[in-house]
């Protein structure tokens, strides 16, 4: 199998739900990216073989295939393909493993990949307005469970003991370190901005800085009454899109394209569609697994924040160092723009590795359906 690198990370700043990215069309914003991952990497666009793009709800504006029309906005070639990946919350590191997995076997030389949400423009839960999704089988088989992600997570936060004063403090620093890291210019060299009718957009929106405790208790649970659960310990709807160009080392070289991380090992595995989203705990040992690589020796970890209680669990279950765990903040505080999400946590990851020269960093993020996605990168000196 071929060595594989990733040589461009870059994004939109995640923008809160109708914030200054709401009136972007998906198509135009990831040609944002897409056009700056070719601008700040030097890659010729004929040399790329596909483009594979995340997005959760393919409707409306987001619907036949936004990964081809993405392509055409960035006004690339129209030989290039593109297509568009589905793998919940989990969508755009599934079209990261999709590509190095084309790229490692040798079937492709030079993919990018990456996603896109608009929440703004097509809300959460769009694709599920009408219909039975889930079909009376699976309802059948989970005695007519409603597969509600809040739900789960006050499950989660049941089966573990977590407090709501144990949520609310985990949720509080997401926002505190994600001010910290927007202060010190951590994003900076990450994000694109984006030019709009009502100006330009250069930070994350998302960010409430002097978030506590207290304020927290102000909040009413939104799934039950009597729940831990409320949209202060919970991602936040947003909007926003990024990009990452694969490809091997041997072409890296030829092509004048600098490796920033090798891919060592990527896993995706499925748990109780019930609990949902405690799957990053199994896909964790077996991505470690899969590298050989011990959990003490990876120096960050990015475990999506879709609630509070999913890092905390992964955290009393594996045992990690809660000091390397969302160093910079998570979608609490950043924001969880569903198909971009994944290539969002990989960027910002991979700059937070090369900024602090940290060799593994190890990504993983609960799906919809029970299933997760773990990935292992470390870092090309």
């Amino acid at each position: 199998m071929r060595e594989t690198v990733i040589v461009g990370a870059v994004r939109t700043p995640v923008g809160k739900r109708n914030g200054g990215l709401s009136e972007q069309h998906a198509a135009d914003l990831s040609a944002v990216v897409l056009n700056e991952l070719v601008e700040r990497t030097g890659v010729d666009t004929d040399v790329i073989d596909d483009v594979i793009w995340g997005c959760v709800s393919q409707v409306g504006d987001q619907s036949s295939n936004i990964g081809r029309y993405s392509v055409l906005a960035a006004g690339w070639p129209e030989h290039i393909p593109g297509t568009t990946v589905n793998r919940a919350c989990g969508s755009s590191q599934q079209a990261l493993d999709f590509a190095v997995q084309a790229v490692m076997s040798g079937q492709q030389d030079v993919v990018v990949a990456g996603g896109v949400e608009v929440m703004s423009r097509v809300p959460l839960g769009a694709a599920r307005a009408t219909g039975m999704p889930y079909g009376p089988k699976v309802f059948a088989r989970y005695d007519d469970f409603s597969f509600n992600q809040g739900i789960s997570a006050e499950m989660i936060s049941q089966k573990w003991g977590f407090s709501r004063t144990q949520l609310d403090e985990y949720s509080a620093l997401s926002h505190e370190r994600a001010a910290a890291a927007q202060d010190a210019g951590a994003f900076k060299d990450q994000i694109v901005p984006v030019f709009t009718d009502g100006g330009i957009v250069t930070d994350d929106e998302g960010i409430r800085r002097g978030t506590t405790v207290e304020k927290l208790a102000g909040l009413k649970p939104a799934f039950t009454e009597d729940g831990v659960i409320h949209a202060g310990n919970s991602s936040q709807i947003s909007d926003g899109a990024a990009a990452l160009l694969v490809t091997t080392m041997e072409n890296a070289v030829n092509l004048g394209l600098t490796p920033l991380v090798r891919y060592r090992a990527g896993a995706v595995t499925g748990a109780d569609p019930r609990l949902m989203l405690t799957g990053p705990i199994p896909a964790t040992e077996k991505v470690l697994h899969k590298a050989g690589v011990t959990l003490d020796e990876v120096g960050v970890y990015e475990v999506n924040e879709a609630f509070a209680p999913v890092p905390l669990a992964w955290l009393a279950d594996t045992g990690a160092d809660a000091a390397k765990l969302n160093p910079l903040g998570g979608a609490i505080a950043l924001g969880h723009p569903l198909g971009a999400s994944g290539a969002v946590l990989m960027t910002r990851m991979i700059h937070h590795m090369r900024d602090n020269g940290i060799r593994y960093g190890l990504q993983t993020m609960c799906e919809g359906g029970g299933t997760a996605n773990a990935t292992l990168i470390e870092l090309v000196k």
